[in-house]
């Protein structure tokens, strides 16, 4: 049986990971070994992250909601709650949004929210 060379795919191979990590420091842009080490597992922390992202940003959107709702004389819960109550279906995001570029149909916002508690 004759021998089979994996030679030009174990270059292309080796290619590709090369050039993904061009710009990574000393032998993890130039050694293939110790490239692959660095391509796998900066993939595994763009994977977990991407989940990350999302509770980060809904943190970020709670705690400015809470801070604009306390200049208004109101808890993040209490707002939440007369938000419920007031039936108001406005997502963290877009009222984390409103408390940021646009304070005053915040304050709107909020005074619905304290009517309907």
């Amino acid at each position: 049986m004759a021998r089979v060379k994996g030679g030009t795919v174990t270059h292309l191979r080796h290619k590709k990971v090369l050039k993904y990590n061009k710009g990574n420091f000393g032998t993890r842009s130039t050694l293939f070994k110790r490239a692959n080490e660095t391509m796998l597992k900066s993939m595994w922390y763009a994977y977990r992250d991407r989940r990350t992202r999302k509770r980060d940003l809904r943190k970020l959107w709670i705690t400015r909601i809470n801070a604009a709702a306390r200049s208004n004389g109101l808890s993040y819960s209490q707002f939440i709650y007369g938000m419920k109550k007031a039936d108001i279906q406005l997502n963290r995001k877009v009222l984390a949004d409103l408390a940021v570029r646009d304070p005053k149909a915040f304050t709107v916002v909020v005074e619905k929210a304290k009517a309907a508690i």
